[in-house]
């Protein structure tokens, strides 16, 4: 049985778990005096025994989902003539690819092993069997599930009890898994890093003003050594992001403001919506304006005023950018305002003061804590962006305050250096890693600073 076959069996069982559970549940308290009789209502006794249906199958498909492969690539790779147990790991990856294409009937070569052709026959046995056995174990365990349900209902079953304290673990289970999630990233990461300051001194890559991570792939290939000094590929970050929120903080800011304030209900139900569009277009799209409109035009009026532009530059990106990121500030900074209590503004309004005062003197300076924590997400935002600074900035690791010039991010430098044929352990993939796990001290430290700010505003006007 094919797995989305499977699949939707297990579905169709729970669900007939779930209503007869519910039906039986109805009809057991009509027979003891009414549905009033038993502990729980009808519906959780019908959850509880889909739970019970469905739970063990569902963790046995995943698990067996995860280890299968491995399994039947051991199982092969251990059939195999003694002779190709000597070779090396990477050599038996390559075989085992092989003998996976020849199972799916992809030849590539125009002659091939018959003891690889035998394996792929083995391999292809291996899955039939296993996807068998699979099937009937998770149904088996389905049919158990629904059978101990029905086995174990009496009226005085604590059903809703039950069912609620699954929901808690399962909802505990999804908390560990982004915990874990997250923990095992910032550890690869740090692992690969820490191989990456074995070969290139820590000093060197924190304080160098010259970033050319050009290697030689082979050690009798001429080839530069690479310098990976980081201090130009920070600062092409600090430039576009500073344009960016230069653009995006007052455009947004003062957007937040009229909406809150100024702007009739109808206007507001209108104009945040179409603001807020500018969130949902793609990164590449706002490249493409960027680099067939916005650059150019930079490009020329630069050259109107006698000022030498650069075709990709800092300038065009971060104007992108900052119009990418002015729904992310306009919408932070309008839930602040929209906070602010409104006996602030009426003890303003009957001292005297205008609508105009009563924004800057009472209620910019009342949301200024979640205002600046906004802001500082939204530079994170800036920090983080790849799409636009390739199309429209360049690779160019320049050091430079010129934002006419072309310079590069840390994220587009990440993604240059992953791409291509050189190894993993060399100190140009490595030094992806280490840009990686400074850029996520730098964007942690800024995620912390925000979420104190805005936690000592709530506790200071709520």
């Amino acid at each position: 049985m094919a797995n989305l076959t499977l699949f939707i069996t297990l579905l169709g069982l729970i669900s007939f778990g779930y209503l007869y559970g519910r039906k039986y549940a109805f009809a057991t308290g009509n027979k003891t005096g009414g549905v009033q009789m038993l502990h729980s209502r009808p519906v959780y006794h019908g959850l509880l025994i889909a739970l019970w249906c469905g739970l063990p199958a569902l963790f046995l498909l995943i698990f067996w989902q995860v280890i299968e492969p491995s399994v039947i690539s051991s199982m092969v790779m251990s059939s195999l003539p003694e002779r190709f147990h000597s070779l090396s790991p990477d050599r038996l990856g390559l075989m085992l690819n092989d003998i996976k294409n020849l199972a799916r009937g992809l030849n590539f070569g125009s002659s091939v092993d018959p003891e690889l052709v035998e394996a792929s026959r083995y391999y292809q046995h291996l899955q039939q069997a296993g996807q068998n056995i699979k099937s009937g174990a998770v149904l088996v365990l389905a049919a158990i599930g629904l059978f101990l349900g029905f086995r174990l209902f009496h009226p005085g079953l604590r059903a809703r009890n039950h069912v609620e304290r699954i929901v808690r673990y399962a909802l505990i289970f999804c908390s560990l898994t982004a915990i874990f999630t997250t923990i095992g990233i910032v550890l690869s990461v740090l692992f690969e890093a820490i191989r990456f300051f074995q070969k290139i001194p820590v000093t060197e890559f924190l304080f160098g003003l010259t970033w050319s991570p050009q290697t030689s792939i082979r050690p009798d290939q001429i080839g530069a050594s690479g310098q990976f000094g980081a201090v130009p590929v920070f600062g092409g970050t600090v430039l576009i992001s500073v344009i960016a929120m230069a653009v995006a903080a007052p455009i947004g800011l003062l957007s937040a403001v009229y909406l809150s304030e100024y702007a009739s209900r109808k206007m507001r139900a209108v104009a945040k919506p179409l603001i807020e569009i500018l969130a949902g277009v793609p990164t590449v799209v706002y490249g493409f304006f960027a680099a067939l409109v916005v650059a150019p035009f930079i490009r020329d009026a630069g050259d109107a005023v006698g000022l030498q532009v650069s075709s990709e530059s800092a300038l065009a990106a971060g104007l992108i950018m900052g119009i990418m990121i002015i729904p992310f500030v306009m919408s932070i900074s309008d839930d602040v305002i929209n906070a602010v209590p409104q006996a602030l503004r009426d003890g303003s309004y009957g001292l005297g003061a205008t609508r105009s005062e009563t924004v800057k003197n009472v209620v910019i300076p009342a949301a200024l804590p979640g205002i600046i924590g906004g802001l500082l997400l939204a530079v994170s935002r800036a920090i983080g962006e790849t799409m636009i600074v390739v199309m429209a900035a360049g690779l160019s690791a320049n050091l430079t305050a010129n934002p006419l010039q072309a310079v590069t991010t840390v994220t587009v430098q990440i993604v240059t250096l992953l791409v291509g044929d050189q190894e993993f352990d060399s100190p140009k993939t490595l030094a992806a890693f280490a840009l990686g796990l400074l850029l996520f001290v730098v964007t942690l430290i800024l995620n912390i600073v925000a979420l104190y700010i805005v936690r000592t505003y709530r506790e200071e006007y709520e």
